[in-house]
């Protein structure tokens, strides 16, 4: 079988679009239901202490936050961006059979800056394609989409229950597994010639951006939202260590993570019923709020003796923590930055996002290691901060006489 050829008519919707690009984004998520959970698991197994799980799990961050806005941006030049997805999946595959070498500390930190680069494009260039999709064929986002978030939740539950059996020695397995299927999946992918706009991650956009987009309340919401994100740093990279420490089998692990992103999907299900009519400053407020209280709670469930029970309540406020801050964010960018910014805008906020978490994470490992799940209240303090500044920044939009994204009507924030 060959590849599916590129459309000479740019108009012409490829066969079983829609299919097709819910397989690949099931196909991306799969392995990173694998990696996110159970990678942390596998380097304390491997003799890694929290300090360096810590930094091989920031380190990657730091550096994509500045190779993926060049790759995607490369895809914006390419005759089709699918080309590019095939070389970063094909590149991705290869380099995951690092782990499999001695797992030496500078070695496996050289694997997954290296696999970083090649496997953080694939999520945001399959974005793009079906972003495409969206404008040339009226395609549903939303019903691509949401594969990925299951087939993320399926690779969890199933990852826990083979751990039980297996040991965390086949995480590296069944991460190249994933990420085969990621290449069988790119190789099934539509193609639809070269993009008509650039990504909303080109350096270009953010270049062009200049002083309409880089006002003070937009800089504060982003950074406000990064920071909150972020405080969830500490969860990604050493609440599946704690849970193991205090004897959680892996299957119930693998229970608590896919419930999160049960709770994550609801949020995006209901949102519009519930929120739809509320402001950016409002969805992100409630985000934070819900963040603070979370990490609050993690570190009095065990010793309250809620036990098992009381993580899964405090894994449903992922929904809030997590799920709706991401459509605040789109909701706030929709508010404050005019249309013919928005790519730039989005370039910003993955470029606060990043550098928010990635620096959080590297911190984890040495919060861990002195404070052990005492951890929590420090991430309760920096979402704290979040939320503080996004209160900031909408009382500074409130006392703009016009919006940026207004066209020049006044916004309400409310």
């Amino acid at each position: 079988m060959s590849p599916t050829p590129p459309q000479t008519d740019q108009f012409a919707k490829p066969p079983g679009f829609e299919l097709r690009m819910s397989l690949l984004f099931g196909a991306i998520f799969l392995p990173l239901g694998v990696h996110l959970p159970y990678f942390p698991l596998w380097l304390e197994g491997k003799g890694f202490n929290a300090e360096q799980i810590g930094v091989i799990l920031a380190v990657p961050m730091f550096v994509r936050v500045f190779t993926t806005p060049l790759i995607t941006s490369m895809a914006d030049r390419a005759s089709d961006r699918t080309h590019v997805l095939i070389a970063a999946s094909l590149a991705a595959l290869v380099l995951s059979f690092g782990y499999y070498l001695p797992p030496s500390y500078a070695g496996v930190l050289a694997v997954s800056v290296l696999l970083a680069i090649c496997w953080t494009p694939q999520s945001p260039l399959a974005d793009a394609l079906a972003l495409s999709g969206v404008r040339r064929f009226r395609s549903s986002y939303p019903r691509m989409r949401i594969w990925g978030s299951l087939s993320f939740l399926s690779a969890s539950f199933a990852c826990g229950l083979i751990l039980s059996k297996t040991g965390t020695d086949a995480v590296p397995v069944m991460i190249t597994i994933g990420l085969a299927g990621v290449t069988f999946a790119v190789y099934l992918a539509p193609r639809l010639g070269p993009p008509r706009r650039a990504s909303p991650l080109s350096a270009t956009n953010l270049i062009e951006a200049g002083p309409k987009l880089f006002n003070a309340y937009f800089l504060l919401f982003v950074a406000g939202t990064g920071i909150i994100n972020a405080s969830h740093g500490f969860l990604f990279g050493f609440v599946s260590i704690y849970w193991k420490s205090i004897g959680i089998s892996d299957s119930v692990i693998g229970a608590f993570w896919a419930w999160a992103v049960v709770a994550e999907v609801i949020a995006f299900m209901m949102f519009n019923r519930v929120l739809g009519r509320a402001s950016a400053t409002k969805v992100l407020g409630i985000a934070g709020v819900a963040a603070i209280v979370r990490w609050v709670a993690y570190p009095l469930i065990e010793p309250a003796g809620l036990g098992i029970a009381g993580f899964f309540a405090v894994q449903s406020l992922h929904a809030l923590s997590t799920g709706i801050l991401l459509i605040g964010l789109q909701k706030m960018i929709a508010e404050t930055a005019p249309e013919e910014r928005t790519g730039a805008a989005q370039g910003v906020a993955f470029f606060a996002v990043g550098l928010t978490m990635a620096t959080v994470t590297l911190l984890s490992g040495q919060l861990y290691e002195r404070l052990g799940t005492n951890g929590f209240y420090v991430m309760a303090l920096i979402a704290a901060t979040g939320l503080a500044l996004i209160g900031v920044a909408a009382l500074n939009l409130r006392n703009q006489p016009h919006s940026a994204g207004s066209g020049g009507e006044t916004i309400d924030p409310r």
